[in-house]
């Protein structure tokens, strides 16, 4: 009988043995498996929350099949202590472990609301825009510009109190360095203060993250590192015999020829014109550098260029001095620093509005002169109408 009893029991263990491996395998396969998401959702995840805490809205959101699973496999992997505060994309059909991966692995939040300042050539616009998961884009629904009298809209308060809120800063190619330093100024969840502008041209317009509490001078010297980067990159990959002497006469060059085109097409060979100029020893006579000597990068001009203006005396009139002016008249981007040290083998050494967006260019006086009657016909015409 005894012997019988022992037998049973024994078969009993190693029938719960198999049942437990299996569900152990089962369970492997639930948490690892893709999960019942149809479609992408922003899942929030609160300061103080709990893994617990978490696998319940999961389930409520039908992210997971079984909240327990889940529960028990951030457990096993030890993730349940890395649970990070933010707010997370989870894309369609994530399983349960990739949902843990995201979030316990840290960084900034990947959805949810993001406040946006635009430093632009006429003015800063805040945006305040909320991802979309199904687009996955954002989508603004509230701004405000600095230039506006309009009070700014109450969402912006209450974003900033929010936990997943995401900041960042975006600077247009061919802003000054005083735009940005007042930008900075005006965004109120960073700390500390810039006495005085950085040198014009070393900030490198571009997308920048902010963190809550961080100074403006480290967003300041993140702009300055990036331009010194993209410098001294295309410094090392110059052509050869451009008559420029060192990188800051590159720098300057860029950044004439950030504020003649907007066309990408073309910067290579408005650089080629400004070369042409200064290995021919003529004055480069451009607009951009008389309306810097006038504002020195501190307003927008809001007008056109008086002749006396043009024959003013200022360190950046280049209708008045010789060569490249003494400093970088705005702030340029990568494709002009390239095109400045790289420009295209022409013979142009004039161009004029073309009534397109772009330029004429020309190789002679003559040309030059026709290019611009065509000009101003076309401005006529406008003016007309």
């Amino acid at each position: 009988m005894w012997r019988n009893i022992a037998s049973n029991a024994l078969t009993l263990l190693i029938v719960l043995a198999f049942l437990l491996a299996g569900l152990i395998l089962w369970g492997k396969s639930q948490y690892t498996s893709p999960g019942p998401l149809s479609e992408p959702i922003c899942l929030e995840v609160e300061r103080g929350s709990t893994m617990t805490a978490i696998s319940r809205k999961l389930k409520a959101q039908g992210a997971v099949s079984n909240d327990l699973i889940y529960r028990v496999g951030t457990e096993y992997a030890g993730l349940n202590d890395d649970l990070k505060a933010g707010s997370f994309l989870i894309p369609e059909e994530a399983s349960m472990a990739e949902i843990a991966e995201i979030v316990t692995r840290g960084g900034g939040s990947t959805c949810g609301t993001e406040m946006l300042y635009r430093i632009g050539i006429a003015d800063t616009r805040m945006e305040l825009r909320e991802f979309d998961p199904i687009t996955e884009t954002y989508q603004t629904v509230a701004e405000h510009r600095s230039s506006s009298e309009e009070t700014r809209p109450e969402a912006f308060a209450e974003a900033r109190g929010a936990a997943d809120t995401r900041y960042r800063i975006t600077m247009a190619e061919g802003v000054t360095s005083w735009q940005v330093m007042t930008a900075l100024q005006e965004i109120q969840i960073l700390t500390g203060s810039v006495d005085t502008p950085p040198a014009e041209g070393m900030l490198a317009p571009d997308s920048y993250e902010l963190r809550a509490g961080e100074t403006r001078q480290s967003v300041i010297d993140r702009m300055k590192e990036k331009q010194e980067f993209i410098l001294n990159s295309a410094w090392e990959d110059r052509a050869e015999g451009l008559p420029l002497e060192n990188k800051q006469e590159a720098l300057i060059l860029a950044s004439i020829i950030e504020k003649e085109t907007g066309v990408a097409g073309e910067r290579r060979q408005v650089a080629s014109v400004f070369v042409n100029r200064l290995e021919r020893g003529m004055r480069l006579q451009t607009d951009p550098t008389v309306i810097y000597g006038i504002t020195k990068g501190q307003r927008t001009l809001g007008r056109g260029l008086r002749q006396s203006e043009l024959r003013g005396e200022t360190r950046w009139n280049t209708y008045v001095i010789d060569g490249l002016p003494p400093t970088p008249i705005a702030n340029p981007g990568r494709a002009s620093i390239e095109a400045a040290v790289n420009p295209a083998q022409t013979d142009f050494v004039y161009f004029v509005a073309d009534g397109t967006g772009g330029h004429a260019f020309a190789e002679t006086l003559a040309e030059h002169n026709a290019n611009v009657a065509k000009w101003r016909r076309i401005e006529a015409e406008r003016n007309g109408d």
